[in-house]
């Protein structure tokens, strides 16, 4: 089992205590509302982004009494509820505590845990009991309270979707242990499953001992020094680090029906087989979500299996089980019939993505003007007039400089400057030479798409 730090690491921070980063994390939450120009705005965690249908009720209800009656996802699978009005006081935190999503007051900017949202679906492991367990030891840890609401954990099923994201502490499932990623290290530590969300939590608070003089927010914050010596002291007491290297992009699940190991969404099948259609997985255009879209997935998650699942891409997952379904050319645009097909069309018809030839598949955009007073332009509305084919690469809108909320891996960046919008093609760390265009819509949907292409 994976031990303490050692003792002649720095101690930990007390909660509340003195540090140079106190009163600089400006990450709202549910208690702490940011003043938006539409309005306030609460930034609800969902660890794992698992709701199950009572819970998404409860989201729905708040927003329709204190905000703008939208659900916007964001790219670390939570929910963002804005629009609220400011003499709204503590009736949200009052709501949402009753519903079970505000589990701790000190604790609810630091349960950021993105998990694989097709963990135990698509013939990769479950990552459930990681997930339960890790959120009640993050919520029982003192020092943990310390963290930023910019930390975050990620627990992967071993797709390499989530690993991808460049978490601060990563578990990996492999075989019947998992693997420990501190930052965005090649080495990581092989431990046991079981001691997993402990050696997490151990590395977060080690992590909060190592940031005490830097003021860091994340591990990547951390200067090079200081960062390789929290490595190492997470390695003494995990043991011998094993080559892994991060995957460069994230394995996105695909839109359309998710079905039993080794049949795909979106293969073309010529004969009639049964499958087991283990879920329904759609994508949200800009990811936001009007109340009829978010009370439809919610009847259709308490239909099946009563769970939804909001995955760090802006999508959501919809479980079953669905039960047999039959692959065919003939029956309906996803080429299945069954129950599971026809929950996918109905939600088709509601304007959400389900399948990989819509338009808006790999669109995304920052929240932009008007409700964003640093915005330079109103990106939400530019990408909508810009939707076209289905390009190669996602393409990520950004109303300013500090692009909120833009992917990882490989993706086409599109920034609005004084000058007009910047587009460049992101490969991780490297980014292709920019072309400028101007304010001209046509001019810019063509170069987006080119881009794309």
């Amino acid at each position: 089992m994976l031990a303490a730090m050692p003792d002649s690491a720095p101690s930990p921070l007390s909660v509340g205590g003195p540090s140079p980063r106190d009163g600089g994390d400006a990450c709202p939450g549910t208690l702490r509302l940011h003043r938006a120009d539409d309005g306030a705005l609460a930034r609800v965690r969902v660890p794992g982004g698992v709701l199950s249908a009572d819970r998404a009720d409860a989201l729905l209800a708040v927003a329709g009494r204190f905000g703008d009656g939208e659900l916007h996802l964001t790219s670390r699978g939570n929910v963002q509820l804005r629009g609220l009005d400011a003499e709204c006081g503590g009736g949200p935190a009052e709501l949402l505590g009753a519903a079970g999503l505000l589990p701790s007051a000190a604790h609810e900017r630091a349960r950021n845990i993105v998990a694989s949202p097709l963990a135990g679906l698509d013939g990769s492991p479950s990552v459930g009991g990681w997930l339960s367990e890790l959120d009640g030891l993050v919520c029982g840890s003192a020092d943990a309270a310390a963290l930023s609401g910019r930390f975050l954990f990620a627990l992967d099923s071993g797709r390499g979707d989530v690993d991808a994201l460049g978490a601060d502490v990563t578990l990996i499932a492999e075989g019947d242990g998992c693997l420990l990623r501190v930052g965005a290290a090649d080495e990581v530590f092989r431990l046991r499953a079981a001691d997993g969300p402990r050696a997490a939590l151990l590395a977060a608070e080690a992590f909060l001992r190592a940031a005490r003089d830097s003021g860091a927010w994340r591990v990547k914050d951390l200067p090079d020094g200081v960062r390789a010596a929290l490595v190492r002291a997470i390695g003494a007491a995990a043991g011998p680090a094993v080559h892994h290297p991060r995957p460069a992009a994230p394995k996105v699940p695909a839109p359309g029906l998710v079905t039993a190991p080794d049949h795909s969404t979106t293969a073309t099948v010529t004969a009639t087989a049964p499958v087991t259609v283990t879920a329904i997985s759609v994508g949200v255009p800009l990811g936001r979500l009007a109340p009829a879209q978010w009370r439809l997935l919610t009847e259709t998650a308490r239909r099946y299996g009563n769970e939804l699942r909001l995955t760090p891409w802006r999508g959501i997952i919809v479980p079953g089980p669905f039960g047999p379904s039959e692959l065919s050319d003939h029956s309906g645009s996803s080429g299945h019939s069954g129950p599971a097909s026809e929950a996918l069309d109905t939600l088709a018809a509601a304007g959400l993505i389900t399948g990989p030839d819509s338009p808006w598949t790999g669109v995304g955009a920052c929240i932009g003007h008007p409700g964003c007073a640093k915005s330079l332009s109103d990106v939400r509305a530019e990408a909508g007039a810009a939707v076209g084919p289905v390009g190669r690469l996602p393409v990520y809108w950004s109303g300013c400089e500090r692009r909120c909320g833009h992917p990882h891996g490989e993706w086409i960046d599109v920034v609005v400057t004084p000058d007009g919008h910047r587009i460049s093609h992101v490969r991780g760390e490297h980014r292709d030479p920019r072309a400028a265009v101007r304010d001209n819509p046509a001019e810019l949907a063509a170069a987006v798409a080119a881009a794309r292409a």
